[in-house]
């Protein structure tokens, strides 16, 4: 087993100085005190990795290197200087070396491009140690900018820092790796992280097993991500900890979701910012973070993007691990392109949602424990060791939002059970005109708690979309606006609000005491291209105290954009009117002893109460009864449907 430190490679390093290739300009190259210069108007072709006392760059020179090979500037161990001058070239976009003088000792790799096609393009990776199936490829590798152990099977105490742009620390490409106590401290922009161009670590493709023990990984910068985990890759992070800062985007930079010039959080979402601390890509990709502290100002500190672009069916699985936001806008996952994600003994405080989903398999946040992860690394294939597993502490989820809880613009059930706790300061279950499906089982204490009184909102789809654009190499830009729909809702001739249909909003609630109110607010009739909606909601063995009824549901503010009026965290707020069903039918099924406490009139389209249950007011009396404009005894054991009026 071969072990390279620091020492040595700064040896070989300098073992392979070769003088420039002079392709412009008239001097010499090298000064006498081992000093490279290129002058203004000059340019050099580096053709193998030199080192220097020091180089000096003037403004108007210009070092390259042979197609196919990339450049990486170095001063005493860190990577410098590397800047990317277009965010937008046709061919994928590659660093260059800024111009300045760099003292100490400065090494000029020049290493075989890492060339990731994606999206058109060919994108041309740089980073400080590449790992490919039979182990280190030094060819691929900047080892001047990496120190500690390293060998074919692991790196010990690697330390990668770089205060350029858009360089990678570690890339695992193959096999299997362990990163035991890796350190990677990253200050500058990266480029795109739906490749992982910029990030501390990234595990890809035939990546069998990467494990990453006791990381700190500490970043800042746009899309400067800590980790990002894709294309079928199996990881473990363990016992890490990762934290990551918003940089501040290129005056060229256009707001745009397309993914191959994406670079900050599409504000379409209700939030915004400029760098996820994880991202999670491909077709049945795996990770897995255990005893692991994530930190980001904003955005994502979990994200699973796997769906958006071609990926499906990737696995997140977080235990015993803690992520937080600094600031007041972000998520704490993000599910795209169906897949599964667990949250187990995991506390969260976040800024804007616990998750958003937009088509997910499912989202499960509950208990820890040795047993349920056993089953866990069985049915995924999470690559967990028996020593990872019986380090596990069982202990319970602890969810906090300073906005919503969970929203939704496409399918995914949430499932919530254990000892979980959700607190959030503003609606807890936000979904905007999608079949969104809400389990909560507090047989084991797990409860829900909401600031704003609002537990189960549907509204309308208040996402503006893009603004289609050609003659750009982006086809559309976020400059749309929202506008609030002022038409009173018009009955559809085609939909059914007393009946559940597979397109429903979903709640079911068991076992388990809630205070909070429940509405749709739906228009239907065409509007969205909906016709119309029903919020279908399931007690059992539940209290529940507030109001459920169909309402009119009214943006607190209108227009809302990111550019004009800077408001887009206003998307999602509303207020709610109760109203009679037009298209947006409220079915409630009271069943197993439980109880619904009526605080405010409600508006439903079928009522079903169990012989055990009951309607009842907080002053102990029967709420009053109209079914079709007909007072009607309301008794437990019945059901009723049509238009449902139940008032205190």
């Amino acid at each position: 087993m071969t072990h390279l430190n620091r020492r040595s490679l700064l040896i070989a390093a300098a073992a392979a100085t070769a003088t420039p290739i002079l392709l412009s300009g008239a001097k010499p190259v090298l000064a006498a005190a081992n000093t490279l210069t290129v002058a203004d108007g000059e340019t050099y072709t580096v053709t193998a990795t030199a080192t220097y006392d020091q180089v000096v760059l003037e403004e108007g020179g210009a070092l390259t290197v042979p197609d196919g090979y990339s450049l990486t500037l170095t001063v005493d161990g860190v990577e410098v200087g590397s800047t990317l001058d277009s965010l937008y070239d046709d061919d994928g976009v590659a660093t260059t070396i800024a111009a300045g003088t760099y003292s100490g000792t400065v090494v000029l790799t020049v290493a075989e491009q890492n060339v990731i096609s994606y999206q058109d393009r060919d994108w041309p990776l740089r980073q400080a140690l590449y790992v490919g199936e039979d182990g280190i490829d030094s060819g691929k590798s900047v080892l001047a900018a990496i120190s500690g152990t390293l060998s074919a099977s692991g790196a010990t105490g690697a330390t990668v820092v770089s205060n350029g742009e858009a360089f990678n620390g570690i890339y695992v490409a193959g096999g299997a790796y362990t990163l035991t106590d890796p350190e990677i401290t990253f200050t500058g922009n990266g480029r795109t992280d739906f490749i992982g161009y910029g990030t501390g670590i990234v595990g890809t493709g035939s990546t069998t097993s990467l494990v990453v023990d006791g990381a700190t990984i500490t970043n800042a910068g746009v899309v400067r991500d800590g980790i990002v985990i894709d294309d079928g890759a199996v990881a473990v992070i363990k016992n890490s900890t990762i934290t990551v800062q918003d940089g501040t985007p290129s005056d060229e930079y256009v707001n745009t979701g397309d993914p191959a010039f994406m670079m900050t959080c599409p504000w379409l979402l209700g939030m915004y910012g400029t760098v996820r601390a994880t991202n999670l890509l491909g077709v049945d990709t795996r990770a897995t973070y255990l005893n692991t502290t994530i930190t980001n100002d904003r955005w994502a500190l979990w994200s699973v993007d796997s769906g958006a672009f071609g990926g499906s069916d990737a696995a997140l699985v977080v235990i015993n691990s803690t992520g937080r936001h600094l600031g007041d806008e972000g998520y704490g996952s993000y599910a795209i392109g169906n897949p599964t994600e667990y949250f187990l003994g995991t506390t969260l405080d976040v800024g804007t949602y616990l998750a958003i989903i937009w088509g997910g398999e499912s989202l499960h946040y509950g208990d820890s424990g040795a047993s349920v992860v056993r089953d866990l690394n069985t049915s995924l294939g999470l690559g967990l060791t028996t020593t990872d597993i019986s380090s596990i502490t069982a202990q319970s989820s602890s969810l906090t939002s300073r906005k919503f809880g969970f929203m939704w613009h496409s399918t995914g059930p949430v499932y919530i059970d254990g000892g979980t706790t959700v607190t959030t300061a503003h609606t807890t279950f936000l979904s905007k005109a999608v079949a969104s499906s809400v389990i909560v089982d507090g047989s084991d204490g797990a409860t829900i708690t909401t600031g704003n009184g609002v537990i189960y909102q549907v509204i309308d789809n208040d996402n503006p979309g893009k603004v289609t654009v050609t003659g750009k190499p982006w086809s559309a830009e976020y400059t749309k606006a929202y506008t609030q729909p002022t038409a009173a809702a018009v009955k559809s001739s085609s939909f059914d609000p007393t009946a559940a249909h597979t397109a429903d909003a979903t709640g079911a609630f068991s076992h388990i005491s809630l205070e909070g109110d429940f509405y749709n607010g739906v228009l239907g009739g065409g509007v969205g291209s909906l016709q119309g909606q029903n919020l279908v909601l399931t007690f059992t063995d539940a209290t529940v105290t507030g109001v459920i009824s169909a309402s009119l549901a009214v943006h607190e503010e209108s227009p809302i954009d990111f550019n004009t009026y800077g408001n887009y965290q206003q998307l999602g707020v509303v207020t709610n009117t109760p109203q009679a069903v037009v298209n947006n039918g409220v079915i409630v099924t009271l069943t197993a002893g439980s109880t619904w406490l009526v605080t405010g009139t409600s508006y439903l389209s079928s009522l079903t109460v169990s012989s055990d249950s009951s309607v009842t007011t907080a002053a102990g009396t029967t709420p009053t009864l109209t079914v079709d404009g007909v007072t009607t005894t309301l008794r437990a054991g019945r059901s009723y449907t049509g238009a449902i009026t139940v008032t205190v």
